[in-house]
């Protein structure tokens, strides 16, 4: 086998590896499962699909902060959810932000990510499809979450759960797949959240690049004023 030959053969096991991580849609004890098989091979994977996710959601975030983030990018308090090996945690590093902490349903890969040295702190084994309930209401001036959404791992209901541990006129900044905005699941628990008063869309880069061929959405959503019950 020459190394062309090679090449393709290890694009093509990425490729395999990456469509499988999509089947596993809200399965915390399976997806624990599949990203501990994958941990020593995810960076290169995702590096060989061109994964240009990480470093979108982090312009971005850094772009929200310079417009609406009354305070310096240094001391704006970030939590990247479902963080992987730190591919966000490393670009919003680059960019001037100090106060990021992470968590995911991997203690694999949040392990990896606690290597990268840009964490305050990282845990693992944290389910987003279950209450954040270590996380107090209001504690970040930004959530991030990139690939959660659009692998959908994640119901979009819990997007509510994002805005909880967001500061009132803070930002939750995501992505999500063109097939999982397009069939309305997530839009529709925008426009819930958004009438119901809890956040409410600042700005959304449609159709960017995402992982190799496919393409995602990223949004902007800005936390409103808690309601009251959710103020205790």
């Amino acid at each position: 086998m020459d190394i062309v030959d090679q090449q393709n053969a290890r694009r093509q096991a990425a490729q395999k590896r990456i469509t499988a991580s999509r089947g596993l849609s809200g399965d915390a004890d399976r997806l624990a499962q599949s990203y501990r098989e994958w941990a020593d091979s995810y960076e290169l994977d995702v590096d060989r699909e061109c994964y240009c996710g990480p470093s979108i959601v982090a312009e971005l975030a850094g772009a929200v902060q310079a417009a609406y983030i009354g305070r310096r990018r240094a001391a704006t308090a970030i939590l990247d959810a479902g963080c992987g090996t730190g591919l966000v945690g490393i670009q919003l590093e680059h960019l001037g932000f100090r106060l990021i902490d992470g968590f995911d349903p991997s203690e694999a890969l949040a392990e990896m990510a606690r290597d990268t040295g840009v964490y305050r702190k990282v845990e693992g084994d944290v389910d987003l499809n279950r209450s954040l309930s270590g996380y107090l209401s209001a504690s970040y001036d930004m959530t991030v979450c990139c690939g959660v959404f659009t692998l959908e791992h994640v119901r979009p209901d819990r997007l509510r759960e994002l805005a909880r541990v967001t500061r009132p006129n803070g930002f939750v900044i995501l992505s999500t797949y063109k097939s999982h905005a397009g069939a309305k699941t997530f839009e529709d628990e925008v426009l819930v959240l958004q009438e119901a008063g809890v956040l409410t869309p600042a700005h959304c880069l449609y159709n960017g690049r995402f992982l190799g061929e496919e393409n995602a959405h990223y949004w902007a959503l800005r936390v409103l004023e808690k309601p009251a019950e959710q103020r205790l």
